[in-house]
């Protein structure tokens, strides 16, 4: 528009006008943006302690992710309060594009079932950018124990009451333990960790001598001679572990267990680019077939590889599991 066209406006044409020129300026700003991301470090918050199974692959996907992105992926760990420090951390972060957050299902899926307030809303405080594992959960004891099945371990637990202690950090899973216990009068008391690098410090001391954890965090002791296998989750027996009978065959009768997996997710509102850029490096990463073998599959992960939408509906489907979970518990939101 010329300067005279603009002398004869009248003054809420004018502010219409300019209102719309600083739009497109913005949009054009953020397209620039887009282009270049990232121009700075990516900061990473991740779920659980240093030297738990996801953490390891994180700093590992890390690595790739910074010779790929040309920028340093800082890993930060925040542990702890049920994974809800982690989460709230995530949700209050800016919704840039240089902050993602490693999370497991349950502060996405269950804790906003088992929390009054966990400071965060799981539904719409996160964008999904993808799925990034599944972790087959085995319960094992130490073989200092000399247990061998479920009824010797029921057993022994009744000759040393209030004395054997186990670790669970799924709400599905420590169920299937509490059930064990009413069904077969087992005395076990439940004693929480903040990650699997500390949940197996102690299970390999004998301090908490039983645990239902990802089977990468218990693989390399099986071998060893340290610790036994008493059952895996999932529909099928593990490939890795074929012996090993699923939690169905042991005849347990509760709700549906879900599925343990770890996925990466932003702050609601990071831009739509950012995720798309990252999901692309991601997934390149993915085609490494040495990688894949080396940090997953040698690890007894599941490569779960998928887009953001297909992340999000997988999170949707196990709410709805979730809520009948915690309902089948009995637990009241604390």
């Amino acid at each position: 528009m010329s300067i005279r066209g603009l002398m004869y406006m009248t003054a809420p044409k004018l502010c219409a006008f300019a209102l719309a020129a600083l739009c497109l300026l913005f949009s054009k700003a953020e397209i620039s943006l887009a282009a270049d991301y990232p121009t700075r470090p990516i900061r990473v918050i991740v779920a659980v302690a240093p030297g738990g199974i996801a953490d390891i692959f994180m700093r590992a996907l890390s690595e790739r992710l910074t010779t790929i992105m040309k920028q340093p992926f800082i890993i930060e760990n925040k542990p702890g309060g049920t994974f809800n420090i982690a989460a709230r951390n995530c949700a209050e972060a800016t919704p840039d594009g240089y902050t993602i957050c490693l999370m497991p299902g349950e502060p996405l899926t269950y804790n906003q079932h088992l929390f009054k307030n966990p400071g965060f809303d799981a539904t719409a405080d996160f964008a999904p950018i993808t799925n990034l594992f599944f972790i087959t959960q085995v319960l094992a004891v130490n073989t200092s124990l000399g247990v061998k099945d479920f009824d010797s371990l029921a057993a022994l637990s009744k000759q040393k009451v209030g004395t054997l202690s186990y670790t669970s950090p799924a709400l599905a899973h420590t169920m299937f333990v509490e059930e064990f216990k009413t069904r077969t009068g087992a005395d076990i008391v439940l004693v929480p960790f903040k990650g699997g690098g500390d949940a197996m410090a102690n299970f390999l001391s004998g301090s908490v001598p039983i645990v239902f954890i990802g089977l990468g965090n218990v693989l390399p002791y099986i071998e060893a001679g340290k610790a036994t296998l008493l059952v895996s989750d999932g529909n099928t027996r593990s490939s890795i572990v074929p012996d090993v009978p699923t939690v169905r065959e042991t005849g347990y009768t509760g709700v549906e267990l879900t599925r343990a997996y770890f996925g990466l997710v932003a702050p609601a509102k990071t831009p739509s680019d950012a995720i798309a850029t990252l999901h692309r490096a991601i997934g390149e990463i993915y085609k490494d077939k040495d990688f894949v073998q080396k940090q997953l599959i040698s690890r007894a992960l599941d490569p779960a590889f998928g887009s953001p939408t297909e992340y999000g509906d997988l999170l949707k489907h196990d709410r709805i599991i979730a809520e009948k979970i915690v309902k089948a518990s009995g637990r009241e939101p604390q």
